[in-house]
């Protein structure tokens, strides 16, 4: 034999094991994905059920009542506070309640 057709062989040889194989690859992942996507589809139908059966409704059957108003904290110049221990102002002192500390800080 020659070597054309000794080549020409080996070619055929390799190209129908290599074509059938690719084809079988590719057919392989095709389903893979197509499963995939009904996976997806069927999480989505039961998340859409869920999220329809948790709604709560948006209006309410009594209007909302406004809530009052948060006192606020009365500011005072530091000035007023007066001094302690080097110009230091504790506001623990100034709260009434507030637990004393020893004098070792």
């Amino acid at each position: 034999m020659s070597k054309q057709l000794t080549f020409m062989l080996a070619c055929a040889v390799v190209l129908s094991a290599l074509i059938p194989g690719v084809a079988g690859y590719l057919s392989a992942r095709m389903e893979a994905l197509e499963a995939a996507e009904s996976n997806l589809r069927a999480l989505e139908a039961r998340l859409d059920v869920r999220e329809a059966r948790d709604a709560r409704p948006v209006s309410f059957p009594a209007p909302c009542l406004r809530t009052p108003a948060t006192p606020r904290f009365q500011q005072v110049p530091a000035t007023a506070l007066g001094e302690r221990e080097h110009g230091k102002h504790w506001h623990r002192d100034l709260v009434p309640g507030a637990p004393k500390v020893a004098a070792g800080y």
